[in-house]
């Protein structure tokens, strides 16, 4: 029994250590992953009879997409760092007098999203309008950079117990960047409520290593949560500052386990309309949102990897993990929606303002969704479903 402890214990030991690294073994997703392959079955079914072209069509929307045509979106390696350093690389196409801390093709898309904040989030648009904008980043990197990929998502659940040592955190040359370094701070108030101080991690400081070591974000904070950033003046001023992160296994452990997401995806009490699915995967609707300490996987994401940019709401593009959570908020989206195709396509719930603040009308299908230079102004009825308008791609 005593041969038995010690080989068990060495054994525990080679795993946990690997060249001076803890070995990352990913946490299982099987309840979500079921969940995209039954919506992918029953999408192709509405695709393949016809029935989701017919109701489209009523809305003066086109369907001619067939799936076996259709990009697919992966949760794989993150290997289109590349991409996204070249459109970094580009010169913007914002007016400098629109923004002035626009540095960048990049930072046009940084600058589109702190524009938009404040009709983009708690709002009846908030899933068409990013659904839209990860499109447009996609679009630009494989017109402008040549990329030849789609992209991919991060599968929260099976980062959600280690991300630090994740292939996504590791500060591997295909990562999306390391954690930041070291430097002592205090606890992140990340909800609105107040409640649920993220406690300090082991970053707070510079992005030192991976594809981005070194990345600056440009443009003025605009609702900074971390330690020791300022709001900038003036609004998308330039502001340039080391990228911070500060990656948190706290937040991750609670809300971004895939037991969370079947929840969101499977709970009745989410799937009686959008109006509670997207109150949910945003963490409260307006009653509760100022008294809650529930994250949501949408906050939840963001928080998971904090710091600065990736802790202010407006600015958090900067980050370019950014694209990949967001990727996975549209996947989820995309997995609610394709439960029952025809009953939740054109579902839309909320106002245009965020939180209703100030008081606004119900949104609507017809409203329209403004990129500003990233994109035309396109009606929210055109980025309902993934087969439907300009859309033709699939999550696998």
């Amino acid at each position: 029994m005593h041969l038995l402890h010690l080989t068990l214990s060495a054994a525990t030991l080679l795993l946990s250590v690997t060249d001076g690294k803890r070995c990352y073994v990913p946490e299982p997703t099987d309840g979500t992953d079921l969940l995209a392959k039954q919506s992918l079955s029953k999408l192709h079914d509405v695709v393949i009879d016809g029935s989701l072209q017919k109701q489209m069509a009523e809305h003066d929307v086109a369907q001619t997409c067939r799936l076996e045509n259709a990009a697919i979106r992966r949760g794989v390696k993150l290997d289109y760092t590349s991409a996204v350093k070249c459109l970094m690389s580009k010169p913007p196409r914002t007016p400098s007098e629109k923004a002035p801390g626009v540095r960048s093709r990049y930072d046009d898309f940084v600058a589109t999203h702190i524009n938009a904040t404040n009709t983009i989030h708690f709002t009846g648009n908030f899933l068409s309008w990013h659904r839209y904008y990860i499109w447009a980043f996609e679009t630009a990197l494989r017109d402008e950079c040549g990329y030849k990929g789609y992209l991919p998502y991060w599968n929260w659940g099976k980062s959600a117990q280690d991300p630090e040592h994740s292939p996504y955190f590791d500060g591997s040359p295909t990562s999306q960047g390391g954690n930041g370094a070291y430097a002592a701070h205090n606890c992140t108030p990340a909800l609105i409520s107040g409640k649920g101080c993220i406690p300090a991690g082991r970053g707070g400081g510079c992005m030192e290593t991976g594809p981005y070591a070194g990345l600056v974000a440009n443009l003025s904070a605009t609702g900074p949560t971390f330690p020791g950033i300022r709001t900038g003046f003036p609004p998308l001023g330039y502001q340039p500052r080391c990228v911070k992160r500060d990656i948190s296994s706290w937040v991750s452990q609670q809300w971004s386990i895939d037991a969370q997401s079947v929840d969101l995806l499977t709970n009745p009490a989410y799937q009686t309309n959008i109006r509670a699915f997207q109150d949910r995967l945003q963490g409260g609707n307006v009653s509760d949102i100022f008294t809650s300490s529930f994250f949501g996987v949408h906050s939840a994401g963001h928080f998971t990897w904090g710091g600065d940019p990736g802790g202010d709401v407006a600015g958090s593009p900067a980050d370019p993990m950014f694209w990949s959570h967001h990727s996975q908020i549209d996947r989820t989206w995309w997995i609610w929606q394709n439960q029952k195709p025809l009953e939740r396509i054109f579902q839309i719930a909320g106002t245009r303002t965020i939180l209703n603040y100030p008081a606004s009308p119900e949104a609507s299908i017809e409203d329209l969704l403004d990129l500003h230079y990233t994109a035309p102004a396109s009606a929210v009825k055109n980025h309902v479903s993934s087969v439907g308008g300009s859309y033709c791609y699939i999550y696998a």
